[in-house]
């Protein structure tokens, strides 16, 4: 690998470790084993390397989330059965990418400062709720209208964010997989099928 590739794999790794904010030019650097200065030459600013790093750290993250709530084989193939065994699993990938979910959170309030940060986390969204959207209608991509994406799509990443910052705060506290159908079925109305 070059400088480049150097700091950019440096940045994902003090990006997960010591979270946006507290990631310095120096630590970036040194993880990478190059000058300081290599970083304004190859990305122009901490904040466009970082930012680089973020998105392709969360690029990542979202083949992992997306295989966590892909249909599950080993349920019986009912919508709720399904969507269970996606929360479930979904909990698992929370412990299991602890340090992305914090990176995330970082990213949405670093993005309240950054016009540019914000567009790109915008359409990152886009595509993660177009591609949940896919998941349940089993629908490719292309073909999912955009109401489909806002509705669908939006409401599936908006349980997903909520239950993940519930699930940082303290995890014991956050619903299980069980209690969230629960509470979605008294919400609707629907009885246990």
């Amino acid at each position: 690998m070059g400088n480049r590739e150097d700091l950019l794999a440096a940045a994902k790794q003090c990006l997960l470790e010591k979270g946006y904010d507290r990631t310095t030019v120096r630590d970036i650097a040194t993880a990478a084993n190059v000058s300081m200065a290599a970083i304004g030459y190859h990305y122009g600013s901490r904040e466009t390397l970082l930012n680089e790093a973020l998105f392709r750290t969360l690029d990542d993250w979202g083949d992992r989330v997306g295989r966590a709530v892909a249909p599950d084989p080993t349920v019986p193939d009912t919508p709720d059965a399904q969507f269970e065994s996606k929360l479930r699993r979904l909990f698992e990938s929370f412990a299991e990418n602890r340090q992305v979910w914090l990176a995330s959170i970082e990213a949405f309030m670093q993005a309240q400062r950054s016009p540019e940060l914000r567009a790109q986390l915008a359409g990152g969204q886009l595509e993660g709720r177009r591609g949940l959207a896919a998941m349940v209608t089993g629908q490719s991509e292309e073909e999912i209208p955009d109401a489909v994406t806002r509705s669908v799509g939006g409401v599936q990443m908006a349980l997903i964010s909520g239950l993940m910052v519930q699930w940082l705060m303290d995890k014991d506290l956050t619903p299980t997989a069980a209690e969230v159908m629960t509470g979605l079925r008294t919400l609707l109305g629907v009885e246990k099928s």
